[in-house]
């Protein structure tokens, strides 16, 4: 018999797109589905990841190097895969994880200005070939995003930059998503959450769909 596998989704998108309010809705559709689901995220998911989420959000080391930031958060990355993401996925668990790698790209490289290049070569030395199953971007307009997000609590360390600097990651994000169709799932956020949720219902069952044909045929 054919061991089964779990799946490695990722919810990604800039802040006041809705990731916690649709993460959760994914999370209870793949339950209602019979999957054995593990909800996690990024910077975090371990004791010692969550402690590194805290220096890199919080105030205390406003000004951190540029460097800095991006090697703390392939640290964090190292040990949520090592503890969390590759033994629930060889489970068979089907991990669901608040942003991943191509935050990185999107947010250090993007909005910091680093090379991609050099997140590339992190990304392999510390995934190897482990990249996610499908990625869903929940995207909505830059300024109505901050616009949501400033109603929910103060801002954190990323939350305080301009306007421009979202931009800048927004743009990366839909290079990402350009650049890789097949992996890529895109949601306007931008409507209602009726019709958003509608919209990622519809999406979701189509890809378990796929993935059912996709076990039939191994």
């Amino acid at each position: 018999m054919k061991r089964m596998i779990g799946k490695f989704i990722t919810v990604e998108g800039i802040e006041g797109v809705g990731k916690t309010t649709n993460l959760n809705f994914i999370r209870d559709y793949l339950l209602s589905e019979g999957k054995e689901v593990v909800v996690t995220r990024e910077p975090g998911g371990t004791l010692l990841g969550e402690n590194i989420r805290e220096l890199l959000l919080g105030h205390k080391h406003d000004g951190m190097a540029d460097d800095t930031e991006l090697l703390m958060m392939f640290s964090a990355r190292a040990e949520h895969l090592d503890k969390v993401i590759k033994p629930n996925i060889q489970a068979g668990r089907w991990v669901l994880c608040d942003r991943f790698t191509d935050a990185t790209y999107a947010y250090q490289g993007g909005g910091r200005g680093i090379d991609l290049e050099r997140i590339a070569q992190l990304e392999q030395w510390v995934q190897s070939d482990l990249r996610p199953d499908v990625t869903f971007l929940l995207d909505a307009p830059v300024e109505l995003a901050l616009d949501r997000a400033g109603k929910r609590s103060a801002p954190d360390r990323f939350e305080k930059e301009q306007h421009a600097f979202f931009e800048r990651v927004r743009a990366v994000y839909h290079q990402l998503a350009k650049k890789q169709p097949q992996r890529y799932i895109v949601i306007d956020t931008s409507a209602d959450l009726v019709t958003v949720q509608n919209n990622l219902l519809m999406r979701l069952k189509k890809y378990l769909k796929e993935d059912l044909k996709e076990d039939l045929s191994a």
